[in-house]
């Protein structure tokens, strides 16, 4: 979370639309963009083929006002049905896709290291997606496991409504751990081909306005090990969501239904407890509201990270899960913990966890997923003013929300809160709800900026309940 006065790259993404950055450049497995960082404040929550027609289901839900589309690929007939060059598809209780005989070795520097090494690589590509809902706005969300000696790099291409295409834009290169024989997971900073950019983790065209839009898309992963082993990654899930949210200071109230008076049992921690800890991971405090929420998640469903995976955290340090976390999301070019997809991939990183970042339309969204027993995980910006009961404004932070009073009213886990004990807060509906929907905002000066737009994580198991998996289908995501 980001304290009222201090910009942060999120609110610059959002805000940045009509500004174009250098060109980006690809080669054969490495995109090689710009290091060229964004002036911002580090360490917020900020933001071939023929296509295949959309399903009934999706079209039915652009008609009833839907704004966003996740679509992802996680079956083994979903791996199937890409171009596969080098991987091959494994089924199982969790089908994935992994290296299978590598299609040759690329070099890549690691700009936050300068270690430069040889890798061998394999790519899946999806079919050609066309989206339901032409986007202003993509961001894709992956779940991998990347042991020591792997990474993998995550890339999406689209098609505009004025059928040109754009370059192979990276999304994210993902390593799970950070040790020396591993890349430094970053995004890549840098990339525009002049009509839309990359702004850390979020596709954006640059002028809305001019009525441009994302019509289509790929994914592409790249998968890489060292030279002359058998290691590989694997990669269970990999999607994106594509958003035209209209521009609005004011969303439509909606009216509590179904999870009225349910209250998940979500442990709560607080981000406070932690300022000034980990320099190297941007400090602590303020900085961590995103990986403190996503742990709080994460250990509802009953995982944790193991002793020897905390075993290099100071033992003088409360709560070291959550330490372990932000050095687990951290982004080294954005500088920070708040990079929205390295958050869902972390979460997928435990046992039979999914993770994936999409956008909301309402809290009756969020109320069937209360219902269902899945918490999730929300930004929002706002004045002190504009949420009664918080005690601070902020630029972008992330909370968690766990349930809704009898009378509808949110019921989050705050971790901008001094201690453990006072997370749990109740904030009025209509107050929540404009907050985390609204993609406009007067700040503490007058001067207009940027909402989220109902941006959230979901964090839901493997194998949901039939119940979760119901209504995870009815929010696009199967």
């Amino acid at each position: 979370m980001t304290r009222s006065g201090s910009t942060p790259r999120r609110s610059v993404l959002a805000a940045a639309l009509g500004v174009a950055g250098a060109a980006a450049v690809s080669t054969t497995a490495v995109t090689a963009a710009s290091a060229a960082r964004t002036s911002t404040s580090p360490g917020t929550s900020t933001t071939p083929g023929t296509p295949a027609a959309p399903a009934a289901s999706e079209a039915t839900a652009t008609k009833a006002g839907r704004v966003a589309e996740y679509h992802g690929w996680s079956g083994h007939a979903d791996w199937l049905a890409g171009a596969a060059k080098g991987v091959r598809a494994e089924a199982g209780a969790r089908p994935g896709i992994v290296i299978s005989r590598p299609l040759g070795s690329v070099d890549y520097t690691d700009p936050h290291t300068g270690t430069k090494a040889a890798w061998e690589y394999a790519t899946w590509t999806s079919p050609v997606r066309t989206l339901s809902v032409p986007a202003t706005e993509a961001i894709v969300s992956w779940n991998a496991r990347t042991p020591a000696d792997t990474w993998i790099q995550i890339e999406l291409k689209g098609t505009y409504t004025d059928g040109s295409a754009t370059p192979w834009y990276v999304m994210g290169r993902w390593a799970s751990g950070d040790g020396a024989s591993s890349i430094r997971r970053t995004s890549v900073d840098g990339q525009s081909d002049d009509k839309s950019s990359v702004w850390t983790d979020t596709l954006s065209i640059d002028d809305p306005a001019g009525g441009l839009r994302l019509a289509t898309y790929q994914v592409r992963l790249t998968l890489h090990r060292r030279p002359g082993t058998t290691l590989t990654p694997t990669v269970w899930r990999v999607g994106a969501m594509g958003s035209d949210v209209p521009d609005r200071f004011e969303v439509p109230a909606s009216t509590p239904s179904l999870s009225t008076g349910r209250e998940l049992a979500v442990p709560r921690y607080s981000q406070e407890i932690h300022k000034g800890q980990y320099p190297e991971y941007d400090n602590g405090g303020e900085a961590w509201c995103s990986p403190t929420s996503s742990q709080m998640i994460i250990e509802y469903w009953g995982r944790k990270p193991s002793a020897a995976d905390l075993a290099w955290v100071d033992p003088d340090y409360a709560d070291p899960q959550v330490c372990h976390a932000a050095r687990s999301t951290f982004d080294y070019q954005y500088e920070g913990c708040g990079n929205w997809p390295f958050n869902a991939a972390y979460a997928a990183t435990y046992r039979d966890l999914q993770g994936v970042v999409t956008r909301l339309d309402s809290l009756t969204d969020a109320e069937k997923l209360i219902d269902a027993g899945i918490p999730l995980i929300t930004s929002q910006s706002f004045l002190a003013t504009e949420l009664d009961g918080a005690g601070y404004g902020t630029s972008g932070h992330l909370m968690t929300v766990v349930g809704f009073t009898a009378d509808g009213d949110v019921i989050a886990n705050d971790p901008a809160s001094p201690d453990n004990e006072a997370v749990r807060h109740v904030y009025q509906r209509r107050q929540w709800e404009n907050i985390w929907l609204r993609t406009k905002r007067y700040d503490a000066n007058g001067q207009v900026k940027s909402g989220t737009g109902g941006v959230c994580y979901l964090y839901f198991p493997a194998r949901p309940t039939a119940a979760q998996r119901r209504v995870l289908r009815e929010l696009g995501i199967r």
